[in-house]
């Protein structure tokens, strides 16, 4: 009789599995759960699987936090956030001055800084000094117009100024930091205390003119260019260098303001100088330019001692 294929021998069969059983039980006890610990292979296809990759554009991490509408309505409420803190601060900054008539100073060139420059340190030469106005009464801009104010020069005279105190105070084995904030301190000082005169000398004085604060400050920063010409001739020539720098600086700067400073604070709608309040005006403008030389000499003149001999040694 023909036995069926999958029963032949069937205690050979049974034996065959328990050898299997015998060695499995070897290898260890079977474990309760699967060993998930290095992760599941990567899918190849079908559900679950990654997009394919068109063209071979990689997305970069937290792109898709980008195309989210509700993380894109938080970035839209953000940016206007900032637009109004920035809109509040203009305002709180425009209370006291004002940004735009602050850019008028600094709308300067290279060729208005290097003929302001020479007409500063030599006003001998130059003839014309009114300053011109547009259509709407207001000047026009410094680098269109050599004559009228700017503030990037005293600005860059200041800082300049400093510079050159550093390398005057370490000549003479002075220089730290401490002395140069010092210096800087005490030039800001001097300043403030120079645009206070004036104001409350035309304030006191009840003199009515167009010249303004900002306008103010720019004549009075234009002495820093004589105090660098004075320490660098100190510098590189000494003190009599220094000294004849002082006189020539204070001679040119007051020729400088009192062309400048005379079409502003003399008006020329009258002919008789004397009337109308003129002779005030003339005093005020005779203090303004008075007192250049007097700041040059004081902010420079500690500064400009003689630098020590060398000692040579005896052998």
């Amino acid at each position: 009789m023909d036995v069926p294929v999958g029963y032949r021998n069937p205690h050979k069969q049974q034996g065959h599995q328990r050898k299997t059983q015998k060695s499995r039980g070897q290898e260890g006890p079977t474990p309760l759960f699967d060993d998930t610990s290095t992760g599941p292979p990567p899918p190849q296809g079908g559900y679950g699987a990654p997009p394919p990759n068109d063209g071979g554009v990689q997305q970069f991490p937290g792109q898709q936090y980008l195309n989210d509408p509700m993380a894109n309505m938080a970035m839209q409420y953000g940016a206007n956030l900032a637009d109004q803190g920035k809109d509040v601060m203009e305002k709180q900054i425009d209370r006291f001055m004002s940004v735009s008539k602050l850019k008028y100073y600094f709308a300067v060139d290279t060729t208005y800084v290097a003929k302001k420059l020479a007409i500063v340190l030599c006003p001998f030469t130059h003839t014309e000094w009114s300053i011109r106005y547009n259509q709407q009464d207001e000047p026009i801009a410094p680098r269109y117009e050599i004559n009228a104010p700017d503030l990037y020069i005293p600005v860059m005279g200041f800082v300049t100024y400093l510079l050159l105190a550093g390398v005057a105070l370490g000549k003479v084995d002075r220089f730290t930091p401490e002395e140069l904030g010092i210096q800087a301190s005490s030039a800001l000082v001097w300043l403030v205390i120079e645009i206070v005169a004036v104001v409350l000398t035309l304030y006191v004085m009840n003199i009515q003119s167009t010249l303004r604060t900002l306008d103010l400050i720019a004549f009075s920063g234009y002495k820093y260019v004589g105090m660098i010409v004075c320490l660098l001739a100190q510098i590189l020539v000494g003190s009599m260098g220094y000294w004849v720098a002082l006189l020539y600086t204070s001679v040119a700067i007051v020729f400088f303001l009192g062309r400048n400073l005379k079409l502003i604070i003399l008006p020329e709608s009258h002919p008789d100088h004397i009337g109308h309040g003129n002779k005030r005006r003339m005093y005020l403008l005779l203090f303004i330019a008075a007192l250049q030389p007097i700041f040059i000499f004081w902010l420079t003149r500690h500064l400009s001692t003689a630098i020590p001999p060398k000692v040579t040694k005896d052998w």
